[in-house]
């Protein structure tokens, strides 16, 4: 298998970006192609240990800062790192792309390089709560859509049903409607629209409106939000899980410990984003190299497991 990663993308690139791709070889043994300017990727890769028949370099001129406007940028600098990189994933020369760059970047060079799975309107994030039980809660958006219609919610929960699939392995994964209250007549307009629209899907679990608290119970494998809700949920939790860590890790006992860690963005590695035809995954700008060796290890994972498959298959366009 051969993953595309980002070289130029993120608060840390190239350094940690090319380090966490050296040892995604060394651990997984897969191959892996780095995009970027050939001669700063070289530099960093000089030294470092690994199978120089698994590593690919391919030039790209062009970097898309993290505060540019994306589609401007992706516009302007059709050489960029990001673009190069999901193009490989078009032209069938990598499986997966990885990166910690510009999120609004990535997204729009997997809607407008690999191109959307049919009838979907907007892609979506993903992000994996890890339970306690050992599973997970299949969170989405989380970042890609600030604005969302009713009918792209439902098509976030039909997605991310195929994705919890992937990862938890379930038949009949349960969907529930991020809400403000358990009751059918709470929420939004535009949630309240898309909970009578999934009322009505067939092959789905829905199981109606979940609140904030039970993200974290495991009530529903699949939490279903709008983007910018998404984001404050996640970046909420983050920021908690480090307060915790911080202030109490002495007085915390090591099973809680393994869990407070498991919420650490370094450890998930990457977040897919789901609905264009192609693994793309995104991973946080501020990853380090062990961030971007667990992302490229996500990715390998979509990939094993024909994520991408199930999703079409969920949508009823295989």
């Amino acid at each position: 298998m051969r993953v595309a990663v980002d070289a130029m993308g993120g608060d840390y690139a190239p350094r940690e970006v090319v380090r966490g791709a050296v040892e995604a070889i060394n651990k997984l043994g897969i191959e892996v192609i780095l995009v970027g300017d050939q001669e700063i990727v070289g530099r960093e890769l000089s030294g470092l240990d690994y199978d120089r028949g698994k590593l690919t370099v391919v030039h790209s001129s062009q970097v898309i800062g993290m505060n540019e406007h994306p589609a401007l940028a992706l516009r302007k600098k059709k050489d960029s790192s990001i673009v190069v990189a999901t193009g490989l994933v078009k032209a069938g020369e990598a499986q997966a792309v990885v990166s910690c760059g510009n999120t609004g970047a990535q997204m729009a060079a997997g809607v407008f390089v690999l191109g959307t799975v049919a009838g979907v309107e907007r892609p979506a994030i993903a992000a994996n709560i890890p339970l306690r039980s050992g599973q997970n809660t299949i969170l989405l958006d989380i970042g890609a859509n600030v604005d969302c219609k009713p009918r792209q919610l439902v098509q976030f929960a039909l997605m991310g049903s195929a994705y919890a699939s992937v990862v938890n392995g379930s038949s009949q994964p349960s969907v529930g409607m991020l809400s403000n209250g358990e009751e059918e007549s709470k929420g939004n307009q535009a949630v309240l629209e898309a909970h009578a629209m999934l009322k009505k899907e067939t092959g789905i679990n829905f199981i109606g409106n979940v609140e904030g608290r039970d993200i974290f119970v495991g009530k529903s494998e699949v939490v279903v939000c709008d983007g910018f809700v998404g984001n404050v949920v996640l970046k909420a939790v983050e920021g908690f899980m480090g307060l915790l860590m911080d202030t109490l890790k002495e007085a915390l006992s090591p099973e809680v410990l393994r869990l407070l860690k498991s919420f650490d963005y370094n450890q998930v590695g990457g977040a897919p984003l789901l609905g264009v035809n192609g693994v793309s995954i995104v991973c946080h700008g501020s990853s380090k190299a062990q961030t971007v060796t667990n992302g490229v290890k996500a990715a390998v994972q979509c990939v094993e497991n024909d994520m991408v498959g199930k999703l079409k298959r969920a949508l009823g366009v295989d």
